[in-house]
């Protein structure tokens, strides 16, 4: 090629526009949206039993000892052989020879054996108060794609192969942790959806009998609200795969809370809609039949993200290195400042009138999390962003590994990946990124607690 020779034009230069057109299909109706949702749905549940087995159910995998022995159960490899041999009633493992392989249900009875029978130095099971109800996480940021669900899913998983019973609620009408946890929701009503619905309900009973005995007119209950007054939120709990994570799933429907909340509202002014969420997990009883209660937000500051917040004892923050996701996380933190503090001089106003006691909206902790970190790119910007958000960093910066997008596609976390099928290295990586993450929530988990307990313990002194 000589030097003369000219550079072939950019590919937007000189298009030919009758040829433009004749690639276009008729214009598009409504109906042609309908032809692709199908067709993505259907997509959409064929790529999602990646993951499961070919009877069309998702199972956990075993683990093998190795695993038990490095990650879940802080005994010797040999130390665990003698103990099973010594005592034939537990769980022995599945395979021949030295190479045994458990399931979690084995290796939480195995962890209950440890615990009573092991070295008092050891923590067999996690730690949690007694007299203390479960912590409520929630994972929020209304910037889409910055790992809400990814964080929240391996959260849960390493929470239950921690050892703790786990609940976690998708709050997304999208449904992505479903998919992941295999959860299946057949539309609104197995959603969260009735239990914003029946504490709308409740408070409607309340007051259509102060207007009773005012002579006022009652409030209408339609039929679905006479329906949400007889959901439990135990009827909207489904097991998973794994044996201490249960899920209040989510789909397409649940997004007409957003519209519905604020039109309840409307009706009755004094229904406090961003407690209907915790009125229900607390009410119910549920806060003392799990340990964490995560919660996966859809990436706006809607109704539903609202009572996720005003439900958490516990905010976690994912954002990526970049400084779009630095900003928009900047904006997310004035508006949680701008709508709580709002409610706050809302309800404080007519409070103060009625002479009761002023409310105001408290967080154990708040975490931002940096995800899908490329230490090569992107550690200057982290640091950045470190030193402007401070203590509500999390020190461990979420990395980025082949592992956890070769999980992904199979719909699932890296803990149910088989570490056989990855170099032993890789998977050492894949999975420390979510165990260091994990680490430094469970800290901020158990310190919450203790405080907490002490707190408790104080009070009852006095």
């Amino acid at each position: 090629m000589s030097s003369s020779s000219k550079p072939p034009l950019p590919p937007y230069m000189n298009i030919d526009p009758a040829k433009a057109a004749a690639k276009l299909s008729d214009p598009i109706d409504t109906t042609r949206f309908a032809k692709a949702a199908t067709f993505a749905a259907k997509g959409r549940d064929d790529l999602a039993k990646r993951g499961h087995a070919p009877d069309g159910e998702k199972r956990l995998r075993r683990f093998s000892t190795w695993e038990v022995c490095r990650y879940l159960i802080p005994v010797a490899t040999s130390h665990l052989r003698r103990v099973l041999k010594a005592n034939p009633d537990l769980p022995q493992g599945h395979g021949e020879g030295g190479s045994k392989w458990f399931t979690l249900e084995e290796i939480l009875t195995l962890r209950k054996f440890f615990a009573a029978e092991g070295a008092a130095d050891r923590e067999y099971l996690p730690y949690r108060p007694k007299d203390q109800p479960a912590k409520i996480i929630a994972v929020a940021n209304f910037k889409g794609g910055v790992g809400k669900t990814s964080t929240t899913t391996h959260l849960a998983m390493s929470a239950a192969l921690d050892g703790y019973k786990v609940l976690v609620i998708d709050l997304d009408s999208q449904g992505s942790l479903t998919s992941i946890m295999g959860g299946k929701v057949e539309d609104e009503w197995q959603t969260a959806f009735p239990l914003m619905a029946k504490d709308y309900a409740m408070n409607v009973e309340a007051e259509n009998k102060v207007r009773e005995r005012n002579g006022q007119t009652p409030l209408p209950l339609d039929e679905t609200l006479s329906e949400a007054r007889n959901v439990n939120a135990r009827d909207l709990i489904q097991s998973t795969h794994w044996p201490n994570i249960d899920l209040i799933g989510s789909q397409l429907n649940l997004y007409w809370a957003e519209f519905q909340v604020p039109v309840w509202r409307m009706q009755l002014r004094s229904w406090a809609l961003w407690d209907a969420l915790s009125n229900a997990l607390s009410g119910e009883g549920i806060l003392d039949e799990y340990d964490i209660i995560l919660l996966d937000t859809p990436p706006a500051l809607g109704y539903l993200t609202i009572n996720a917040l005003a439900a958490a004892d516990i905010l976690l923050v994912p954002l990526g290195a970049s400084f779009l996701e630095f900003d928009s996380t900047g904006r997310f933190f004035d508006m949680l400042y701008s709508t709580f503090a709002s409610i706050e001089d809302g309800e404080n106003t007519v409070r103060r009138r009625d002479g009761l006691p002023e409310m105001k909206f408290e967080w154990d902790a708040v975490r931002a999390i940096v995800t899908r970190f490329d230490a090569n790119q992107q550690t200057d910007l982290a640091n950045v962003i470190q030193a402007y958000f401070g203590d509500f960093m999390t020190t461990y910066r979420q990395e980025v590994t082949a592992m956890v997008g070769q999980a992904g596609e199979h719909v699932n976390g890296i803990y149910e990946a088989d570490y056989r099928d990855f170099n032993r290295d890789t998977y050492i990586r894949g999975r420390e990124t979510f165990d260091r993450t994990w680490a430094e929530v469970k800290e901020v988990l158990i310190g919450t607690w203790w405080r907490d307990a002490q707190m408790q313990k104080s009070e009852q002194e006095d």
